[in-house]
């Protein structure tokens, strides 16, 4: 691992006010923004994660570890741990500049009653609850967006939907939202995305399209749809498994024993090999088919 370089000098060659590395007091690259705390965290398999934490009122190089608990994603090395931060301060600098503003809460939201609510722009309005969020558009707003991307009542959460709020109206937003929007849009959306475009996405370019895609190309073959480690077959996971991976009442179930150095969950799901992973109907780790089999 590189060396950190002092704070100054980081905050200096990065260009962006406020920024400022150290090294936590149990030997963490950390990193503040604002009144956002990052750490670049080590697993015991040697990989990097991008930690943050809110508000540590102490010097950075008396941080801990444990005083992060949110995980955003992994790193390549410290040089992407600055890359993410730089790319966070950016995003805080323009997200100052736009000017939002908290107007209070108290409104009603399909989430249930807003506890703060954050202008945008006239007619455009955040709001947040105890559970989730989203915006609100006003019916001129909302007749701006795209007819195959709106919502008929002006809503759109906060997980995805905020996304189309992005991509209509781009100015509202940093260029890191906007970024985040683009690939939200190509997961969820993706033929709006490719009418918008003129383009079609490639497999590994749109999370919907490749699962569709996987789907198609499985539809004949046994799915796993969960899993336990096998107390009855050491080095072994038993395996759940129906035709094409769906979760319906009416699709048959086999249970399968695959080595634990080969499952592996995959983006869509574990794909039996009849060749190599045998049937089994031996005593079972699952619940609800020891109560099958004591039937």
């Amino acid at each position: 691992m590189s060396t950190v370089p002092s704070t100054t000098e980081a905050a200096e060659a990065l260009g962006f006010p406020g920024v400022q590395f150290g090294i936590s007091s149990d030997g963490l690259p950390v990193a503040l923004v604002a009144d956002t705390a990052f750490a670049m965290m080590t697993s015991r398999g040697g990989t990097f994660s991008h930690a943050t934490a809110w508000k540590i009122n102490r010097p950075l190089d008396q941080w801990k570890r444990s005083d992060f608990y949110s995980f955003s994603g992994e790193l390549a090395d410290e040089a992407d741990f600055r890359a993410k931060v730089a790319e966070n301060a950016e995003h805080q600098r323009e997200k100052q500049a736009l000017g939002r503003r908290e107007i209070g809460g108290n409104s009603s939201s399909p989430w249930g009653t807003a506890q703060s609510a954050h202008l945008y722009a006239e007619g455009v309005i955040f709001f947040s609850t105890a559970s989730h969020g989203g915006f609100r558009l006003s019916p001129d707003r909302n007749a701006e967006v795209r007819a195959d991307l709106r919502s008929s009542g002006g809503w759109y959460e906060e997980d995805e939907a905020w996304a189309i709020v992005a991509l209509t109206f781009p100015a509202l937003f940093t260029a890191f939202e906007r970024r985040c929007a683009e690939q939200t849009i190509k997961d969820n959306w993706p033929q709006a995305w490719e009418a918008i475009h003129g383009t079609v996405l490639t497999p590994g370019e749109s999370r919907t399209k490749d699962r569709h895609l996987f789907e198609r190309e499985h539809e004949a073959d046994w799915v796993v749809i969960s899993t336990i480690n096998s107390s009855h077959r050491e080095g072994f996971v038993e395996c759940v498994a129906t035709m094409g991976g769906k979760r319906d009442r009416q699709s048959q179930e086999r249970r399968f024993l695959v080595p634990k150095s080969e499952y592996d969950m995959g983006r869509f799901g574990f794909v039996i090999d009849p060749a190599r992973h045998s049937d089994y109907d031996g005593p079972s780790d699952f619940i609800g088919w020891q109560r099958g089999n004591a039937a």
